[in-house]
């Protein structure tokens, strides 16, 4: 921002760092033509067709969590690596759940700090079928596009990384750092029996330095990339439970203190609570980069999200903008769930409702929890919360090996296109790797419009097949500079 001369500097960087520049800067650790040469040993036609196959396959395995089902999806994962002369492991972590891990080694002893893992996640969300024009389950392709649950979240992600190791083996790349694949479950549930259970019971099989998850974008407008988004920090999640407390009574003759009455206006005051607006470096460093490619008219205003004079109305502008904005510009609640009564002659002595608090990193929920309190005032609510992961994971480096090979392999893939770091307004399993000082970076590598994209949780959620074929050639670009013998 104009106020901050040293962001300006990182965002040249960051938009500047064109293979020309980047080539003579590193020409001692890794040559364009060493690229082109493991790129050119792979053949992309082959391996899209099978990758589609692949993908159709996964997304035709029922894994809504709940219940999960992802040890049959871990199988079938196995299965297609073993064929390529990939040793696979599956491990249950629940009945019907599981992991799988996979490996291609650099050399005879591994070195975890050097290692890469790839990661996605074999759950996907609730899909209610009535309101699909397909089965969800059925890996429909209609006009150019795969239809399925888990198109985009996240099993395109996870075949897209299967399909790398596949091109890797096939093309017999001679590696440098070790090549690891997880295949967790649970995402969608919160990780317990997905990564918190591959981290606990297997982490000295799946330790790395650098790791690949989702998280980030490849967002499309008008036709064209418009900016590669990587996911190097996000916010902590809270659940939170909402208690109204009041009378039973036969449905004809009400009282005073209905519980469902109560948690209803509790729910409503909670819904006006205004948060306050807070910046992050790597949010501040997002909407940087981001004024030079969104439209001038919204643009000027993320130019003055840190302005002593204009920051404030700024940040209004920018935050009614967007509802992703919004959320990474301050803690947000969301209720998700009601819960009261099961008779309709009968009202209920207590009412629940359950909150989706997403936590800026710093933030407490406790403070927060203090301030509802106040803005509810009725001592009939109470509120009781559950942070999944405990506290704020810190933000990766933009600095890094990999998060400069991503750079790198952007300018060869999508020219003058800028790689901008961003903080994802919701959790995803990577937090649980930062934890462990791993350089963790979000990446769809799938070229995709906001109207695709936000389809992931919703009807008809699909990918177009021109974008999942390119995004499985981005995210091989990026791996193979990443790990190849130089």
């Amino acid at each position: 921002m104009r106020y901050r001369w040293s962001l300006h500097l990182a965002l040249l960087f960051v938009l500047l760092a064109a293979p020309g520049v980047w080539a003579q800067t590193q020409s001692s650790q890794q040559s364009p033509g060493n690229q082109l040469q493991s790129s050119a040993s792979v053949d992309f036609s082959k391996l899209d067709v099978d990758a589609l196959g692949w993908l159709q396959g996964l997304i035709r395995i029922n894994t809504t969590n709940p219940p999960g089902n992802e040890l049959a999806a871990a199988k079938y994962l196995a299965g297609i690596l073993q064929k390529e002369g990939i040793p696979a492991e599956v491990d249950q972590s629940a009945p019907g759940r599981g992991i799988l891990i996979a490996r291609l080694s650099a050399n005879p002893f591994p070195n975890p700090t050097t290692a890469l893992l790839l990661m996605g996640h074999l759950d996907v969300a609730p899909a209610d079928k009535s309101k699909w024009s397909v089965d969800p389950f059925g890996a429909v392709i209609q006009n150019g596009y795969l239809y399925g649950r888990g198109a985009i979240d996240d099993k395109s992600m996870l075949i897209a990384n299967v399909a790398v190791l596949v091109a890797l083996k096939r093309a017999n790349v001679s590696l440098d750092r070790d090549v690891i694949l997880l295949a967790e479950g649970d995402e969608e549930g919160g990780g317990g029996a997905g990564m918190r259970f591959a981290v606990d019971n297997y982490w000295q099989k799946i330790a790395a330095g650098f790791a690949l998850n989702e998280g980030g974008s490849v967002t499309l407008k008008n036709g064209k990339v418009q900016y590669v988004g990587v996911q190097a920090a996000e916010k902590v999640p809270a659940k939170v439970t909402v208690t109204a407390t009041g009378t039973a009574s036969p449905g004809g003759v009400p009282t005073p203190n209905n519980a469902i009455t109560s948690l209803a206006t509790a729910i409503a005051k909670i819904a006006a609570y205004k948060m306050q607006f807070r910046l992050t470096p790597v949010t501040e460093s997002y909407f940087e980069a981001l004024s030079q490619v969104e439209d001038p008219n919204i643009g000027k205003w993320m130019n003055q999200l840190d302005s002593p004079v204009r920051g404030d109305l700024a940040k209004e502008k920018v935050a009614a903008a967007n509802p992703v904005w919004n959320a990474m510009l301050r803690d947000t609640i969301v209720p998700t769930k009601l819960q009261a009564g099961t008779q309709y002659t009968e009202a209920p002595p207590q009412a629940q409702a359950t909150l989706d608090i997403g936590l800026l990193p710093g933030d407490s929920v406790d403070p927060l929890l203090l301030n509802l309190k106040q803005a509810v005032n009725d001592p009939s609510i109470s509120f009781s919360a559950n942070v999944s992961i405990g506290e704020a994971a810190p933000s990766s480096s933009l600095d890094g090996a990999l998060f400069k090979a991503i750079q790198q392999a952007t300018q060869q893939e999508f020219p003058d296109v800028p790689v901008i770091p961003m903080m994802s307004p919701e959790a995803t399993d990577s937090a649980y790797l930062r934890l462990r000082n791993v350089q963790t970076y979000g990446l769809l590598p799938f070229p995709l419009t906001e109207q695709d994209a936000a389809r992931a949780h919703d009807a008809n959620e699909r990918i177009p097949l021109d974008s999942f074929n390119k995004g499985v050639e981005y995210l091989y670009r990026i791996v193979s500079s990443f790990i190849a013998a130089k």
